[in-house]
This record gives structure tokens, sequence and C-alpha cells, in this order.
């Protein structure tokens, strides 16, 4: 017993004097001194022991057992300052040397647009409508007076979600119009921008998905008039006191008279050049007064109220307002480009 037990201690600090990490030390403990470990099984048998030789045996391994027990203890502390030491090095900081500048973003020119047109209604006080993306075909066609069978509503056109033909991705944001016409008595004057869906190829002047601003005023006494001049006041805060906007008559289902507007471009003042394509305008919107039976599908009375209604296409005036000439540069992420925004 005395041999084998002086025999463990032996083996026992060679092994903890060679242990190179805190797993391996564990593993030595374990076996050692653990529910099956070699000493553990040692004191076990000190009941086959005499009464006389079991005193000193026991004695013994209690000292086996405490030597052991402080080499574990300061092999724990050499590893611990070691793992320490080399943590410190590899996370060290030279702090002369000069840091990496973030790249920091900013504004997307559509952004910048958007809210550059919703500062320019709001002050003018418009109030900012939302409405669904996926929208019912009664709000995105019916009730802006384009019946069943309609071209605008072709599948080639526009983005089903069902095969009903009941659900779509809206293609304008006219729908939130009705809906505002709907749940709110007049007056109402609001502005509703957002994205919308129509099944074009991308080209550098098409996209799947664009942006639309629409507005929309009601109340008593309304006329083309009062269309013109708050257009007009529009497009001189966007793009300058000097702009000029002329009307051309137009068709939309749900506007009787319909117009289009332009003004006078901004490169060129009027002059013509190449972003005008030498004609001195520019094609802003499409606008005109609601039509009566669009009033009263939302539950209006068209003999007491009377309305105007406009929308442009949002990627338009930022191409315009930016000669950006490829309406793709606008989706396509590229830091190179964006960052002159």
């Amino acid at each position: 017993m005395r041999d084998k037990l002086l025999e463990v201690r032996e083996k026992a600090l060679k092994n903890l004097s060679d242990v190179s990490d805190l797993n391996q030390l564990d593993d030595i403990r374990i076996r050692l001194l653990g529910k099956k470990g070699e000493l553990t099984s040692l004191m076990k048998g000190m009941g086959k022991l005499s009464k006389e030789e079991r005193p000193a045996m026991g004695q013994l391994a209690n000292e086996v057992r405490t030597a052991i027990e402080k080499e574990m203890e300061k092999s724990k502390t050499r590893l611990e300052q070691q793992a320490l030491a080399y943590k410190l090095k590899k996370e060290k900081i030279d702090v002369t040397m000069p840091g990496k500048a973030s790249r920091i973003g900013h504004r997307h020119p559509m952004n910048i647009v958007i809210e550059d047109i919703k500062n320019i209604f709001i002050g003018m006080g418009y109030e900012i409508a939302e409405g669904p993306e996926v929208e019912d075909a009664y709000y995105n066609f019916t009730a802006l007076n384009i019946p069943p069978g309609h071209t605008a509503r072709d599948e080639q056109d526009t983005f089903y979600v069902d095969g009903e033909g009941d659900l779509l991705l809206r293609t304008q944001t006219s729908p939130i119009q009705v809906r505002v016409m709907e749940n709110k008595k007049p007056p109402i004057r609001i502005i509703a921008p957002g994205r919308v869906y129509r099944s074009d190829e991308v080209d550098a002047t098409h996209s799947p998905i664009f942006h639309q601003l629409e507005g929309l005023v009601i109340d008593k006494g309304i006329t083309m008039g009062d269309l013109k001049g708050a257009l007009e006041v529009f497009a001189k805060q966007l793009f300058g006191e000097d702009t000029k906007v002329r009307f051309r008559p137009h068709h939309f289902p749900f506007t009787e008279p319909s117009a289009e507007m332009d003004a006078t471009c901004f490169g060129c003042g009027g002059k013509g050049c190449r972003i005008c394509k030498d004609s001195g305008w520019i094609e802003m919107l499409g606008c005109g007064m609601v039509h009566p039976k669009v009033l009263e599908m939302s539950g209006i009375d068209s003999s007491v109220y009377s309305g105007f209604a406009f929308g442009m296409g949002l990627e338009r005036v930022a191409m315009q307002r930016y000669g950006i000439n490829d309406l793709r540069l606008l989706f396509e992420n590229d830091a190179k480009f964006l960052k002159q925004f």
C-alpha cells in the first residue's frame, strides 16, 4: 500500500509539472481524485489493512492527497496567468496607429426628393396618407372609374396575387385617395406617396417597382383654377421661383377634365437643351378634376363637393432634378453613384 501511494504521488507531481493547459489539468484531477480515480481507489482499500497498518497508511494517503491538491493549485495558477498573458498580448491595441475612418451613410436621392416634396405640400396644409401595397381590385380599379375589361386591368400590366383577379400589387397610389374619401368627410387635403408595381421590363426608363406621389383635394367650390394654382406653387418651390408651368389636355378615367402638366426645364430655363430634348419643357405629372362618378362611389355628394387630384412618378422627378439618365442607378446601391448626393 505504501509503495503504491508513493508511486501515485511521484507520477502525479511529474504529470502536473508538464501540464500545458487547463483542460489537461482537469483530466489529471479526475484521473487521480475523481470517484474512480487512482488515489480514491487506494483510499477505499484501507478497510482491508490490519488495525496496526491502517493509521499510518491513512496519514500517508492524506499527505499524498494534500501534496497533489497543492501542486494542482500551483499548476492552475500558472496556467491561468499564462492564458491571461497570451490574451493580453493577442488583444493588445497600438493606440498610436491611425484609426480607420467609418463610412457614414446619408439619405438616398429618392428619399431626398420624397422628403422635399412632402415638406412642400405639408407647408401648403396637406396631410400624408398611407395605404396597403397589396390592394383590392375594387380600390385599385373599379372605384377609380376603371371598369372590368378595361385595358389597365390586363395581366400583362398588373401583378395579380390570386387567381381570381381580386388581389394585386397596387399599380398606383390612387387607391389611398378612395380609402380616405370613404373614411373622412370633406374638406380633404392629402398627398399619398408610396411604392407601386407594374409588369414592366427593366431598362433605363422602366422598372417593375417605382414610386408615386398623388394628391387629392375635396371641398366645396374647388375649381381647375385651384388645381393650377397649387401645382404652380409646388413647381416653383421644387425647381425655383423662375419655373413656369403649362397644362395640356389629356384623358384619365378618374378625372374630368384631365390634363398633363409640364414645367420649364430646370437645366436650361426653357431655352432648350439635351435634358428637355430642346423643347424647353419637361413633363411633370398628370392631373384633373375628380370625376363625379368617383366622388359618388366613395359616398361624397358631387352636387355639393368637387375636387382635384394629381399624380407624379417620383423617379422621374429625381432623374430630372439630378440629371440622372438611367433609372437603374437609383436601385443598384452603387456607393460611388450614391455618394454624389
